[in-house]
């Protein structure tokens, strides 16, 4: 079957979708750290339809790439930019996964604090690419987007590093060390998730100029 130009939402409409669902999945994973147990599961279960629905926003756009004749930037691009988001959503609900399957009911009030700046970043990177995709038609005018989500990262860096090292500091138990540890790493990757995000608009910036 030849290549053509395919109906249906743009390039831009898909990945603007998703940059949406960023900002809706980080909210819920912020409300799991001060809920009760049985509310968390319920976020959690929220935070799965979310990543699903994002999911069904990737495939639409693999498809549409492989439908189409014509595209508004080179197709490693924006099957780049996809999967970047993609990632992104995935590291926030691995954490929200990790924080309901161990059980972590009683996490200390200055780790908890600790956990909720590193969010809190995550909260702003989404913030920030929810506001910048829908102009991603003009990469070059994005700049302060970049800039802005490398200036998080290096904030999220230091907030992990805090974390870290009052978690080993404290006078938990080795298990719940290890288990609060994972949840850590996995919110630094989604961290860094929304820095190569936003590293590959800036090379696509230069490349279209």
């Amino acid at each position: 079957m030849p290549l053509r130009k395919s109906d249906g939402p743009s390039f831009f409409d898909l990945l603007t979708k998703q940059a949406a669902l960023l900002v809706s999945a980080v909210d819920l994973l912020g409300s799991m750290l001060g809920s009760l147990p049985l509310e968390r599961v319920a976020l959690r279960d929220k935070l799965h339809e979310i990543e699903h629905e994002a999911d069904e926003l990737n495939h639409a756009l693999t498809k549409k790439l492989n439908m189409s004749f014509v595209t508004p930037f080179d197709r490693e691009d924006l099957g780049f930019l996809a999967g970047r988001l993609d990632d992104c959503m995935d590291y926030m609900d691995e954490a929200g996964d990790l924080i309901v399957l161990y059980g972590l009911d009683d996490i200390p009030e200055d780790v908890a604090t600790l956990l909720a700046a590193q969010i809190n970043v995550l909260v702003r990177c989404a913030d920030q690419t929810a506001t910048a995709l829908p102009g991603l038609k003009s990469p070059l005018d994005l700049r302060d987007y970049w800039v802005e989500i490398n200036r998080l990262e290096n904030e999220g860096d230091k907030a992990y590093r805090h974390t870290l090292t009052a978690l080993f500091d404290s006078s938990l138990d080795p298990v719940t060390i290890i288990k609060l540890k994972d949840v850590v790493q996995v919110l630094e990757r989604g961290t860094d998730a929304f820095e190569d995000l936003a590293n590959g608009i800036e090379a696509i910036a230069v490349k279209e100029s």
